[in-house]
């Protein structure tokens, strides 16, 4: 399997329907005239992050992934993130980052374990392609699909077409 063409397109594409997504809620916010902040701290339920956090934890996931198949620690970033235009920024840093990732050298880890906390203080290890299939992409749809939640919930005017194509389609 190449990692990269498993990986990398559908990071940048998800990412950028999530950046739309995002827009939609600020272009919401504008035209029916309430705060944007106030989709910043939405949540589906009490016991679930907040919109903000399903943003920035999607970005987080593509990072952690990358860094991880390079062999690197993860960076960790402040989730200080007020304004919608700012995880916008984070959406975009992301990309920008993602466009550094070397694909000659993704494709060469699909046999390689891949060692990650698995929480209370455990670890599980995966062979790259695994780690790609079970748990990078899964999560990032997850928040993804949980923010889209979010703001549809909020009245926001998304369509399934926003989610799949967002601005390009």
């Amino acid at each position: 399997m190449r990692l990269s063409s498993a990986s990398l397109p559908v990071f940048r594409k998800a990412l950028g329907n999530l950046r739309h997504i995002v827009q939609k809620g600020i272009n919401d916010a504008k035209a029916r005239g309430y705060a944007p902040q106030v989709l910043m701290q939405a949540r589906l339920a009490p016991d679930m992050l907040p919109f903000s956090r399903q943003v920035t934890v999607a970005c987080d996931v593509v990072k952690i992934w990358g860094h991880r198949m390079q062999g690197l620690e993860p960076p960790k970033y402040p989730n200080d993130e007020t304004a919608l235009e700012q995880l916008q920024t984070r959406i975009d840093q992301t990309l920008s980052w993602l466009s550094t990732l070397p694909p000659d050298g993704l494709d060469g880890m699909a046999d390689q374990d891949i060692t990650m906390p698995a929480g209370l203080g455990q670890t599980r290890t995966l062979c790259g392609e695994d780690y790609l299939q079970q748990w990078a992409l899964p999560n990032l749809f997850f928040h993804i699909t949980t923010a889209y939640a979010i703001l549809r919930h909020n009245g926001v005017p998304l369509n399934k077409h926003d989610y799949l194509y967002g601005p390009d389609d």
